[in-house]
């Protein structure tokens, strides 16, 4: 769930470099599970802290389908039923999800571009965690 959200411009008026949008989403063990469940990924990492530690990691980690699932549901709220042309991202850190607490990724989502002749705007999304880049070169075509 989003824990705090700001829009400022609606895409067809907006210039490059606007945020668009400021959300923060809260991922807790129990959302691993349940992603974990809907998705088939039953991989222990998501959800074995002995395992995830076995292997290296600090504890267990979110699925990586997850995070990117979280800024691709902003993406498409903000498109406001435009179609996506496109939508990729790379995996820059785990998001890693502590017994008994939680994760707060943070998303904020600005116009990168704006090609008018060809009706397409490209956005782009900062995605981190307590600091650190989770996701890294997110964008979005949107044809307007």
């Amino acid at each position: 769930m989003s824990e705090h959200e700001h829009r400022s411009v609606d895409l067809t008026s907006a210039s490059a470099g606007d945020t668009l949008l400021e959300t923060s989403e809260t991922l807790r063990r129990a959302d691993l599970v349940a992603y974990a469940d809907a998705s088939g990924d039953q991989n222990p990492i998501h959800q074995d802290e002995a395992f995830a530690k076995s292997v290296g990691l600090p504890d267990v980690i979110a699925h990586g389908m997850l995070t990117m699932g979280l800024v691709a549901s902003r993406i498409e709220e903000l498109a406001q039923g435009h179609p996506i042309i496109s939508f990729g991202t790379r995996f820059a850190a785990p998001v890693v999800v502590p017994a008994g607490g939680d994760a707060r990724v943070d998303i904020v989502v600005s116009l990168f571009s704006r090609d008018d002749d060809a009706g397409r705007v490209t956005l782009d999304a900062a995605v981190s965690v307590a600091g650190t880049k989770v996701l890294s070169r997110t964008r979005a075509v949107i044809q307007l």
